[in-house]
C-alpha cells in the first residue's frame, strides 16, 4: 500500500463542552435529585444555599424568598441546579439564579411551565432582577399569584 495518505480529513479539535460552572451545577442537581422531598429539609438546604452567596445576590434572595413564602405558601422550598427554587407536586415553579452563578451581569428570576403564567401565545419565563425596589416587588408578588393560580 505504501505512504498515508496525506490528504485524509483531520479530526476536528475536540470541543470545550460544559463550563466549570455548569458541570458543578449538573453535579449539584444530580445530588438534589438524590435528597429528601421533605419541606423542613428543601428550606434548609435552600436557606445554606442563600447563606452562601455574594452580596448583592444574598440580600436578593432572602427578599425572594420572603416574597415567595408569603405570597405562594403552597409552593415548597428547596434547591434546583444549587439555585433556590419553589416547587408544587414536585414540578420546580420558578427559581432565582444569582448573578454570580453564572458571572453575568443581572440576576434572574425564573418560571418553568408548571407556573401558570400563559398569556395568548406568548410571554416572560424568565426577569432580569438587578434590584428589587417597592415596584419590582409588587411586580414579583402578582406573578407569583398569577403563577401558582
Amino acid at each position: 500500500m505504501g505512504e498515508a495518505d496525506q490528504t485524509a480529513p483531520k479530526r476536528p479539535a475536540k470541543a470545550k463542552g460544559f463550563t466549570d460552572e455548569e458541570r458543578a451545577a449538573m453535579r449539584e442537581r444530580a445530588r438534589e435529585q438524590k435528597a429528601s422531598e421533605d419541606r423542613a429539609a428543601g428550606e434548609s438546604e435552600l436557606r445554606a444555599k442563600i447563606a452562601e452567596m455574594v452580596e448583592p445576590d444574598r440580600v436578593m434572595a432572602e427578599r425572594l424568598h420572603a416574597i415567595i413564602t408569603a405570597n405562594a405558601p403552597t409552593l415548597s422550598p428547596k434547591t434546583w441546579y444549587g439555585m433556590p427554587a419553589y416547587a408544587r407536586d414536585g414540578k420546580i415553579v420558578c427559581f432565582f439564579q444569582p448573578a454570580s452563578k453564572f458571572k453575568t451581569r443581572y440576576a434572574t428570576l425564573g418560571f418553568n411551565d408548571s407556573a401558570h403564567l400563559d398569556d395568548g401565545g406568548m410571554w416572560p419565563t424568565a426577569y432580569a432582577l438587578k434590584e428589587l425596589t417597592a415596584a419590582e416587588e409588587e411586580k414579583i408578588i402578582a406573578l407569583m399569584k398569577k403563577a401558582v393560580s
